[in-house]
This record gives structure tokens, C-alpha cells and sequence, in this order.
């Protein structure tokens, strides 16, 4: 059984809107790839296809709600946050991590693994080697993973990032744009919150006026915190979630809030309350089961 997940994503190059999406989720981390690349070695365009591939560029379920941008799966020697994800086989154990930037440290703490070691003896400018060592070593089942990760990395110029001094990258003391794809959850239209964001930031950037989104993500006020990986609504919440989640139950977490599990299943804070017969006043406990549908 494969330890990584490919993540359901669009064919390569079939629209304009895949490419810029891709172009989106490249200007957005290719840093951090690049961060990864001096610390552990490992060529950032290969990085950078790998996390695109498996997380069809930041839109997969697992890279949107557990910012596992890399499919990596539990295995035995994982202590942290764990979610259950339909891959090879139904409700298979995922990673779950606090930010991307910790999903790109820990895939490439994952590739220092014996398994990968040959890996470190290719030139790190030869990214068809990597890719295809990837591969051989049985990172993914897929036959044809080394030549998607070869195309993506040829197709979107990956290779210059695999030579920093080459390209410029955007100085510490320069703040860096944010990028945020539209996308929908619950089907309704919503970005993912990111480090930084406010919500007179979202506001202007997302041309939609202050009043509207507070109303929108039931914030009552610009003074209430944005968690980055949040769900921000650009439409009013539904009453329920997703059709996907009848006869379901949210395990509670540690840290989690009925507001934060509202934004993440799309749902109006009272209907939350009504569903599961809770009042405001009556504490969220760690384990606790609610109905979201």
C-alpha cells in the first residue's frame, strides 16, 4: 500500500484556468520550497511538483481543511492530529498539520527516511533523476508519476527555483502578496484564510464591502482573530453541511469551537446549535460527537 496520496486534480495543462492556478499556488510557496532546498537538499522543483500533484495546487480536501499539501499518510511513527480521508482505501489515516509551511518541513523530513537515501547521492540539479528515484524508491504506485512530475516541473519552469541566485525572490523586509483562489465549500463560494489576513485586508482584496463579510462568517467585529486555514465565506452559510456528511458525526477536537466548526463545514452558527439541541452557554469538549447534516 503506497504511503502517499495523489490527490484528484484536472489534467495537466486542459484549461487556462488550471494553468493559472497552478502559476497561483507557484508564486505563493515557491519560497518555501526554495526555504527546504538549502536546509535538507532537496531540489525545490521537485517540491513544488510533488505538492502540486498531490494537492491538485492547494484545492484538495486534505490540503484545504488539514493542510497535508503532500497525500503523506499516518504511519506508526505519527503522534500528531490525524483526519480520515476515502484514498486507496475507505477512511485511510492522514496527517494533519497547523500550517503548509509544516507540511513542506515534514515531507522533507519524510525523505530522509533509508527508504529515500539514494535520492541524496543525485544531483540536485537533475530533477528528471529525482523524479524518477522518487518513483523507484516507491513513493507513489502510479507508473506514470515520474513523467507528471517531469512535465509539471518543464511545463512551469520549476527547475529555475532549483538555482535560487537565478530568479529574485522577495526580500524578508518586503511584504509578500497574498494569493487567495476562490473556491467552494458546502457550495458556497469562499477563500482559505492565510497568515496575515484580517478582515479589512480580505475586504479590499476581495472587493466585497466589511459589513457583508462579517455578516457573511457570523464575526462579530474586525477585532475577532482569522486562523490561518479558515474557511471565509463571500455568500451566506447554508443550514446544514453537504450532502457527503448525512448520517455523519464531527468528532471534536482539542482547540476546536462550534464557530470554527461552522466555518468548516459551511454552516450558520445557530443551525449548529439547533442540530445538535446546545445553547451557547453549555461547554465543547474534546470528543464530543454533533451533527453537522
Amino acid at each position: 500500500m503506497a504511503t502517499i496520496a495523489i490527490a484528484a486534480m484536472t489534467t495537466i495543462g486542459a484549461s487556462a484556468q488550471t494553468n493559472s492556478l497552478y502559476s497561483q499556488y507557484i508564486d505563493q510557496y515557491k519560497d518555501l520550497a526554495v526555504q527546504q532546498m538549502k536546509t535538507y537538499g532537496i531540489p525545490a522543483s521537485i517540491t513544488l511538483a510533488q505538492a502540486i500533484l498531490e494537492s491538485g495546487a492547494g484545492t484538495g480536501e486534505l490540503a484545504r481543511k488539514s493542510n497535508n499539501h503532500f497525500g503523506i499518510k499516518c504511519g506508526s511513527s505519527w503522534n500528531g492530529r490525524t483526519t480520515r480521508h476515502n484514498d486507496d482505501s475507505p477512511r485511510e489515516c492522514f496527517r494533519v498539520y497547523s500550517s503548509v509551511a509544516d507540511s513542506y518541513e515534514d515531507h522533507s523530513r519524510f525523505l530522509l527516511r533509508q527508504r529515500y537515501s539514494r535520492l541524496f547521492s543525485l544531483d540536485r540539479y537533475d530533477y528528471k533523476a529525482w523524479a524518477r528515484g522518487l518513483k523507484a524508491c516507491g513513493y507513489a504506485t502510479n507508473p506514470a508519476y515520474a513523467d507528471r512530475l517531469i512535465s509539471l516541473i518543464e511545463r512551469y519552469q520549476l527547475y529555475k527555483y532549483d538555482r535560487p541566485e537565478q530568479y529574485r525572490q522577495i526580500e524578508d523586509s518586503t511584504p509578500a502578496v497574498i494569493i487567495h483562489q476562490l473556491i467552494e465549500n458546502n457550495g458556497i463560494l469562499c477563500v482559505i484564510a492565510q497568515k496575515g489576513d484580517t478582515w479589512q485586508s480580505l475586504s479590499r482584496d476581495l472587493d466585497i464591502s466589511l459589513k457583508k463579510l462579517l455578516s457573511r462568517n457570523e464575526a462579530p467585529s474586525v477585532s475577532m482573530p482569522i486562523t490561518p486555514g479558515t474557511f471565509i465565506y463571500l455568500e451566506k452559510k447554508k443550514s446544514s453541511a453537504a450532502k457527503i456528511y448525512k448520517d455523519k458525526l464531527h468528532n471534536v477536537r482539542a482547540g476546536e469551537s462550534m464557530y470554527s466548526i461552522s466555518q468548516l463545514y459551511g454552516i450558520r452558527l445557530k443551525k449548529l446549535y439547533r442540530l445538535n439541541d446546545m445553547e451557547p452557554s453549555q461547554p465543547l469538549r474534546a470528543g464530543m460527537l454533533l451533527k453537522v447534516r
